[in-house]
């Protein structure tokens, strides 16, 4: 099996997995991407925080360096210090002293002469004078501060920095406890915001790509139900094509054996003819609707238009169709508001088609009484209406609006036996649309209605 057949053959199975696929890994992506940039940030924020830390113990440095040897004054700077920022936790000096640490000032008093031993600060002492190190702790209540736990808990940094006496020997350790609880708050707040964002984003991307799939599937149901169209069309054409050829021998040979050039015939036998050829007159009224409905469809339709006036094209049309109206009793009148009609922009045999197919279908669906071609001026004499009028069976609101659908008839109680396809008004307003003209309905059931075609007059 080809690979092209293969795929045509499993389409629905690889757009499921496609969408599913799709569905799967935007989100995944828009997610990963994310906490990423969620991260990153966090780490940006410790980064900065890390470097003012390491600046504020360099100013705490400065303003108590020249008291290293006056453990009472520097307790009293340390305590002053501490006291003017609520993010100071802890500011503390210790000096080095058998492989510990002591506490000679704190702004805690109670740490004052503790010994401490802890790797942190080994590693700080090895720093150079006025640099130190930085790092993060969470607070445990009960525990050692220092001791570093992954569970919930206030978070704190911890700079440490070596201090150094005039002469550049290093005398003591500076350590600065500050708080993270503001940053920690609205970092934390900013990360759960942004959690809500992803999960709306990823449920709208989600909706989204499902529709889109659908939307898909819909485009592909479209282009089949195109191209069915297409051949639809291109059937019609050819069977109307290959249908016009035998009906028209059908009415010739009817017609001249009814005209007796086969001999005399019998009046049965002219009766018989008689249908035949009312039959094959309707069957090619059908083949010709049915090749200007594919020519409209596939845009054959080529209009010519030029300055006309209508009257003698609507006079002439009227006179024509005169018998018809008289062979149902109908008296079928023309009464032009004048005897010269403003031009109008018109392709005349595309006109003649509208007004026969609308006196027509006046005539076909009135029973009794009249039938009225008129023409009147409208809009300060910027548009001409050709309006045809009948006293026919009428038509309720909801006929009126399919009324100009393609294959549509009125099919009630007063249109029995009425023949139709039901394809001449739609064929009537896409030629009056393609001349750039309207057509309206006014109709009320079992009183009659009224066609109006519209189209604006040349100026002169």
């Amino acid at each position: 099996m080809k690979i092209k057949e293969f795929l045509e053959k499993n389409r629905v199975l690889f757009q499921m997995i496609y969408g599913v696929f799709l569905i799967i890994l935007i989100p995944t992506f828009i997610a990963f991407n994310t906490i990423y940039l969620i991260n990153k940030y966090s780490e940006s924020i410790d980064t900065t925080i890390q470097r003012n830390g390491l600046l504020v113990g360099r100013s705490i440095y400065a303003l108590i360096k020249s008291d290293l040897n006056n453990n009472d004054i520097l307790q009293n700077k340390i305590e002053l210090l501490a006291s003017k920022s609520t993010d100071i936790l802890e500011i503390n000096v210790l000096k080095p002293g058998n492989d510990n640490f002591i506490f000679v000032a704190s702004s805690n008093p109670e740490n004052i002469n503790k010994f401490y031993k802890y790797e942190y600060y080994d590693l700080a002492w090895a720093q150079p004078d006025n640099d130190g190190l930085a790092t993060d702790f969470v607070r445990v209540q009960n525990e050692d501060d220092l001791v570093i736990n992954p569970d919930t808990g206030n978070r704190f940094w911890l700079i440490a920095m070596p201090m150094s006496d005039f002469n550049g020997h290093k005398e003591a350790l500076l350590t600065v406890k500050l708080s993270s609880d503001i940053v920690d708050r609205l970092v934390s707040e900013n990360r759960t915001t942004s959690i809500y964002v992803l999960i709306l984003t990823i449920l709208f991307v989600i909706l989204f790509l499902a529709i889109a799939v659908r939307l898909w599937d819909y485009a592909l149901l479209y282009k089949k139900i195109k191209e069915v169209d297409q051949m639809k069309d291109e059937f019609i054409s050819m069977a109307s094509h290959e249908l016009r050829t035998p009906v028209t021998a059908i009415r010739g040979y009817a017609s001249l054996i009814l005209e007796g050039s086969f001999g005399e015939v019998n009046e049965e036998v002219k009766k018989s003819l008689s249908n035949i050829n009312s039959s094959a007159k309707r069957l090619n009224l059908l083949v010709e609707d049915l090749l200007e409905v594919s020519r409209i469809e596939q845009g054959r339709i080529e209009v010519k238009s030029s300055p006309t006036d209508v009257n003698p094209i609507i006079a002439k049309t009227v006179e024509d169709l005169t018998v018809q109206a008289k062979e149902k009793n109908l008296v079928l009148s023309y009464l032009p508001h004048s005897d010269k009609l403003p031009l109008i922009n018109i392709d005349q045999d595309k006109f003649t088609q509208i007004i026969v197919n609308l006196i027509g279908n006046a005539i076909k669906y009135t029973k009794e009484g009249t039938v009225e071609v008129f023409t009147e001026v409208k809009d300060s004499g910027k548009i001409l209406e050709i309006k045809v009028k009948d006293s026919g069976v009428g038509m309720s609101a909801n006929e009126r609006k399919n009324l100009f659908g393609k294959f549509y008839r009125i099919q009630n109680e007063s249109t029995k036996g009425i023949g139709g396809t039901g394809l001449g008004l739609w064929i009537t307003k896409k030629m009056v649309d393609l001349m750039g003209g309207q057509i309206t309905v006014d109709s009320i059931e079992k009183v009659g209605t009224q066609f109006t075609v519209s189209f604006p007059i040349i100026k002169g």
